[in-house]
């Protein structure tokens, strides 16, 4: 047996072991959407328009409401675009580095609600638009831990750590934040371009990797 062949046997074995033990969590890809505050939707959609939940996410309260939207950069736009609830105090727009390139704008990479000095940009329903001033951003990755999580994963809230994500191209992410909250669901967030990179899809597992 061969050094390369012993390694992914050890990997196999650790892998397992993880698993046995409740030490891997799932990762989700999130695509491009939007958040929006109660006096944007208003604007865009009318006093009387509600965000209504078409599927709930694994984050408790968090759902894909029935609202398409287009977002507009310098350089092209993004159609039929998710619009997620429940309705926040700001606005927010979170796209891939891809996208971004496709509206002609470089949206830094951003924890979510951590949008000040960020790039803005159009969002339009019909014939109705607004123009946020900031709050673009590419979402950094990162894991929601339930708090009786974090002492199986041996984590602390803002903690910075390495994940292996053992999608079809398995690979190890470097600078994933930790967020731990009573009221998280704990699953790992990427975008599509990350999610591409290493092949992951539906019930693709990860852990943390020490050393």
């Amino acid at each position: 047996m061969n050094v390369t062949n012993i390694e992914n046997l050890a990997e196999k074995v650790v892998q397992r072991v993880k698993e046995k033990t409740g030490q891997t969590f799932e990762v989700e890809a999130s695509g491009r959407h939007i958040h929006l505050s109660e006096e944007d939707l208003k604007t865009l959609c009318g006093e009387n328009f509600e965000l209504n939940p078409v599927k709930y996410l694994s984050q408790p309260g968090q759902f894909v409401s029935q609202l398409r939207l287009t977002i507009v950069g310098p350089k092209g736009h993004l159609n039929n675009v998710v619009v997620l609830g429940p309705v926040r105090k700001n606005s927010q727009v979170e796209v891939s580095l891809t996208d971004g390139n496709t509206l002609g704008l470089k949206a830094p990479i951003r924890m979510s609600g951590d949008i000040e000095g960020t790039p803005g940009i159009t969002i339009v329903n019909g014939n109705k638009s607004i123009t946020i001033q900031e709050g673009l951003i590419v979402a950094k990755r990162h894991i929601h831990v339930k708090t009786s999580d974090k002492e199986k994963l041996g984590v602390t809230n803002g903690e910075i750590v390495k994940v292996k994500v053992l999608g079809k191209r398995p690979l190890i992410f470097d600078d994933v934040v930790i967020r731990i909250d009573d009221d998280f669901a704990t699953y790992m967030h990427i975008d599509f371009d990350e999610a591409n990179a290493c092949g992951s899809s539906k019930g693709t597992q990860a852990y943390i990797v020490r050393g």
